[in-house]
């Protein structure tokens, strides 16, 4: 989305500038007008090499900050344009401290908290907003900020380690890849031609060996389209997959590979316990919850599924009975909503629940990478092995001939 440059005079005189993301340069000046501004200077910031520089990224880690220090200073009673103005002086990124100057001075000329917040996709997610929306609409932001900053460390965490456990098994798959291609392309060939003058063009050659060289061969005479080929075949299943169509088939496929499906189903079941209990826990209705959700859990297939959750609910239709013939929840979720439906505690028992899955979560992981780990090698190492029996065997025997 297009960010713009503003200065606007406010109701009492007063100069605001800053920076606004909006669809359009008219809708930006409407909503300058809409919130008691009247727009004087008006540009677009150059967002293609915004895209590009890595600086202007923000870390969980000073959001996680930032989100715990603004609960502590207006539990305090500290003014919140004061907090604000204090959490961008003492910000160490150049970026996050310009955008918290922003919502600054958004605060200071009349805007929510929130709608300052929503200015900045890129920094705050559409659930992290309308947690926002939701404590100024209560009375509760210190306790919702709280919330946002023990959400944001969790589902970090879960990325973290998720990250981890595939760091190790890629690396390994990686060098196997790397290692294939070089035996192929440089050391097959000369191997190939010490066989040939020592056996004659006529040598009988064990079939693993006929196919490594024919591989070998294969691929000298075609790397460069096999690379063009694979460049081209990337980039668009990339493109296909971030269209709506494709991105729903291609999480659908994951759900269903084996293992990789579970692992998934796991953190999506506690991203969607933890975000709706916080929702909840904020004062957000049910159905504006479970569509705030929907677009949290990351998964296209489980976000259609809760929509038509949502629309049975808005039907008059119990939350835990929908989960419960939810062919994605497990019966735990949909049974232990309905213990939080009959309680009232709906956030408490959904905040136990995505505990469980986390550690869950953890479990599978850590199982997973001892699983992938000797997997890798094994297979690095049958490579390595299925080559020099091809190269060997066939060596040793023309040798022999030779001697005889």
């Amino acid at each position: 989305m297009p960010q713009f440059n503003y200065v606007s005079l406010s109701k009492d005189g007063r100069q605001i500038s800053g920076i606004m993301a909006s669809p359009s340069r008219d809708e930006a000046i409407s909503e300058l007008r809409k919130n008691g501004g009247r727009p004087l200077l008006l540009r677009e910031v150059g967002t293609k090499k915004q895209r590009m520089s890595f600086k202007n990224k923000v870390k969980i880690k000073d959001l996680v900050v930032f989100s715990r220090e603004l609960s502590t200073m207006i539990s305090a009673g500290v003014p919140l344009p004061k907090s604000l103005e204090t959490l961008a002086e003492q910000a160490e990124n150049k970026y996050f401290k310009e955008v918290v100057s922003n919502i600054n001075h958004d605060v200071e000329s009349g805007i929510a908290l929130g709608d300052a917040m929503a200015k900045h996709p890129k920094v705050f997610s559409e659930v992290y907003v309308n947690m926002v929306r939701a404590g100024e609409a209560g009375g509760i932001l210190d306790d919702i900020m709280k919330r946002l900053a023990t959400q944001v460390e969790k589902d970090a965490s879960i990325r973290h380690k998720v990250k981890g456990a595939m760091a190790y098994p890629l690396v390994i798959l990686s060098i196997t890849v790397l290692a294939f291609f070089l035996i192929m392309l440089v050391i097959m060939p000369k191997i190939s031609k010490i066989i040939t003058d020592l056996g004659g063009p006529d040598a009988q050659l064990p079939i693993y060996t006929r196919v490594m060289i024919g591989i070998s061969g294969f691929l000298q005479h075609n790397i460069v389209f096999i690379l063009i080929g694979v460049v081209v075949a990337a980039f668009l299943l990339r493109r296909y997959i971030n269209t709506e169509k494709g991105k729903y088939r291609f999480h659908s496929f994951l759900l269903r590979t084996p293992i990789i499906g579970k692992v998934i189903s796991k953190i999506v079941i506690a991203r969607f316990a933890r975000t709706f209990s916080s929702l909840m826990g904020a004062g957000v209705s049910v159905l504006d919850s479970l569509e705030i959700t929907g677009k949290a859990v990351g998964n296209r297939v489980i976000q259609k599924e809760l929509e038509g959750v949502a629309k049975n609910v808005r039907n008059g239709q119990p939350l835990g009975k929908q989960l419960l013939a939810s062919q994605y929840f497990p019966p735990i979720v949909g049974q232990m909503m309905e213990v939080g439906e009959e309680t009232g505690k709906i956030d408490e028992i959904l905040v136990k629940v995505a505990d469980f899955y986390e550690e869950e979560v953890d479990t599978v992981i850590e199982g997973l990478a001892s699983i992938i780990e000797p997997l890798m090698i094994v297979v690095l190492g049958s490579l390595v092995g299925m080559i020099a029996a091809s190269v060997m065997g066939p060596i040793a025997g023309l040798s022999k001939q030779i001697g005889d």
